[in-house]
């Protein structure tokens, strides 16, 4: 029987689809090698991955290094501190804390975005955060700067980005909320339980002078007190006059030197301890780690006990805060649960 063109184009057909089978699902060729590289989980994807720079993927979204370090300095900067003030280990801890909140955002992200239709944002609301993120920085110049370096480079994407974030607000608080309510049976049970802790501490009024000696001699800043509390004494010259004329502290020169009204725990222990112990109205000269004050006492209450109608807003708040805490560690780990198959962390740095 003679070939036809359909016949031979048949068979090479059922070859091709043999030689294909064979190569995906029994033997590994060339095609499956091809394949298989592409993948994300494949070791050449995730060594070009790492060469990026990235040290994580949340459905095969990429956190980038620089991503966690601009984060950890972030987190450090509202403390107070700095990457170059910490050890190593500290500063890998804090790298380690970074990465697992870019994590909690992209999963964050991906919640929110499944319920975008039911957390609509108005524009009117993305317009005053605008103007929030703006009066944060001195200058336009300063602000554009800022979001280069996110990777912002139009105020399409910046809206965008801040609409995105008011709807996680929004979803979040969806979430929390029902367990964030304090009822007044609740606080009032707590503050019982706690009055004691809750009593009004002991407070002084109080009035200083201070020199400081971090660039001036302990004794000459003693000697200018010494001669203002003569000058006082004598009545030559009102506190108000030697505050504005000697004082280093610049809160409370323009006022007088009134400190106002202080409690023991609110001051530095040096300070502290020898102005509580001072008897009222008799003008005292002080030495801390700072400097001399030249203090007097002008006022004394005792510790008094609070009742809950005093103390009731300053519960609940408490109350809630606690609430509120445990409430967005519950949400971070249902969160964490859900996506748990999505996240991968390739530096194994963070994985120690």
């Amino acid at each position: 029987m003679p070939l036809t063109k359909r016949s031979l184009l048949l068979g090479f057909q059922t070859v091709v689809l043999l030689y294909l089978a064979g190569d995906l699902f029994v033997f590994t060729g060339p095609l499956r090698q091809w394949m298989r590289r592409g993948l994300p989980d494949s070791p050449q994807s995730i060594a070009k991955a790492k060469a990026e720079g990235v040290v994580a993927r949340v459905a095969n979204r990429s956190i980038l290094s620089s991503q966690v370090d601009r984060t950890a300095k972030e987190r450090l900067w509202l403390r107070g501190m700095t990457m170059e003030s910490l050890a190593p280990a500290e500063q890998q801890a804090e790298r380690k804390v970074a990465l697992d909140e870019l994590i909690d955002h992209e999963l964050l992200r991906f919640a929110t975005q499944d319920q975008a239709a039911a957390l609509p944002v108005a524009n009117e609301e993305v317009d005053d955060a605008l103007k929030r993120l703006a009066a944060r920085f001195e200058s336009p110049d300063e602000m554009r700067a800022h979001l280069a370096a996110e990777g912002i480079d139009s105020e399409k994407e910046l809206r965008l980005r801040l609409g995105a974030r008011l709807q996680q607000q929004r979803f979040i608080e969806s979430r929390i909320a029902p367990g964030v309510t304090v009822s007044d049976q609740e606080a009032r049970t707590w503050f019982d339980a706690h009055a004691a802790e809750l009593a009004r501490p002991e407070r002084i009024e109080a009035q200083h002078v201070f020199v400081s000696t971090l660039q001036r001699d302990s004794a000459e800043a003693r000697a200018l007190l010494e001669k203002a509390l003569g000058e006082w004494t004598a009545k030559q010259k009102d506190f108000a006059a030697i505050a504005a004329e000697l004082s280093d502290d610049p809160r409370s020169k323009g006022d007088g030197g009134k400190l106002g009204w202080m409690t023991l725990d609110r001051l530095p222990a040096d300070f502290a301890a020898p102005v509580f112990s001072l008897p009222l109205n008799r003008p005292s000269l002080v030495r801390t780690k700072l400097g001399w004050h030249l203090v007097e006492v002008t006022g004394r209450k005792p510790a008094e006990p609070r009742n809950f109608d005093e103390a009731k807003v300053e519960v609940i708040a408490a109350l809630a805060a606690v609430k509120r805490r445990d409430a967005m560690r519950d949400l971070r780990k249902a969160l964490r649960e859900a996506g748990r198959g999505s996240i991968e962390v390739l530096d194994d740095l963070f994985t120690e």
